[in-house]
């Protein structure tokens, strides 16, 4: 691999001419999350109407996709400033960037689970109050938090995020280890592959309850609970669909190589996915859209009569 480590030596090398445009596209996107997770988290805390349990998992996402966007606009400014001087050189702080990226995408992609696990409650034991509780869900939360911040510490005591000159990144170089596996099932396929589960799961028993003597009422409940799901399920497999480049180059790392530019080129598709996530939620989000729109109208009352 071509991991390399840097203290404090700032050496010149070569730049592409397509990193810095690369570099300016990677900060516009993250900058845009970062933006949209903070007006999204403002609505949720302003608006009463968004205190209720499905909009605390949406703002647990918010945040999560804050931390995500927050860290990747670090990284891209980083990137960028190392590219327009051409020069090699790691900060103090990009180990830390590294963790706190793996921390991100970890508690991204477990929120999606919880909001997912929270549906499948309400329709399949939807007399189990207590599991659909504020209490509850929020105790869930912070155990993912809690996972979250625990999970990536394997890679810092093993000190595996190192400084990529090429990519100019600290990442953890991708090969065929156990923490490389570890990465892939604790960040990746476990909690995406639940929120699928619990999408088929929910799907057959919904169509079980149709074929049954059921009030209209619960039937219409549980079929508004399953489109919530599929609406995630959607979410979470067009994010891993535009960041599949990095799926790619890790499975190519257990046999060989990756390319140069790996991580320059995974982390493009990374930071582009960010601002579609959260254009995704807010369109599937019915409570954030509505409230969204209200904040619209009263702006635009009064600038109409301030014209007039």
């Amino acid at each position: 691999m071509t991991a390399t480590m840097f203290d404090t030596n700032s050496l010149t090398i070569n730049s592409k001419s397509w990193f810095i445009p690369i570099d300016i596209l990677m900060i516009t996107c993250t900058v845009s999350t970062v933006l949209l997770a903070i007006f999204f988290c403002i609505i949720i805390i302003c608006d009463k109407t968004c205190h209720t349990i499905p909009m605390m998992l949406v703002a647990n996402s918010c945040l999560a996709q804050l931390i995500s966007g927050s860290d990747m606009l670090a990284m891209a400014i980083f990137t960028f400033h190392n590219d327009l001087k051409q020069i090699q050189y790691q900060d103090s702080l990009c180990v830390f960037r590294g963790y706190l990226g793996y921390v991100a995408t970890i508690l991204q992609n477990h929120s999606y689970l919880l909001h997912a696990a929270y549906r499948y409650i309400t329709v399949v034991y939807p007399n189990r109050l207590s599991w659909q509780s504020a209490r509850y869900q929020s105790l869930f939360i912070f155990f993912m938090w809690i996972f979250g911040f625990i999970g990536p510490l394997p890679y810092i005591i093993t000190n595996q995020i190192q400084y990529h000159v090429d990519s100019q990144i600290c990442q953890m170089s991708l090969g065929l280890s156990f923490l490389t596996i570890y990465n892939v099932l604790c960040v990746y396929f476990i909690p995406m592959s639940l929120t699928i589960l619990i999408y088929f799961k929910l799907v057959r028993y919904v169509r079980g309850m149709s074929k049954n003597v059921i009030s209209t009422n619960t039937l219409l409940r549980a079929q508004r609970e399953l489109k919530m799901v599929r609406q995630i399920v959607i979410l979470v497999i067009s994010v891993a669909t535009i960041g599949f480049p990095y799926a790619i180059f890790i499975f190519m790392s257990l046999f060989t190589s990756p390319p140069k530019y790996h991580f320059r080129i995974a982390f493009i598709f990374v930071d582009v996915s960010l601002p579609f996530a959260m254009i995704a939620l807010y369109k599937f989000t019915e409570a954030l859209k509505t409230s969204t729109m209200k904040i619209i109208y009263k702006r635009t009352n009064k600038i109409m009569p301030a014209i007039a």
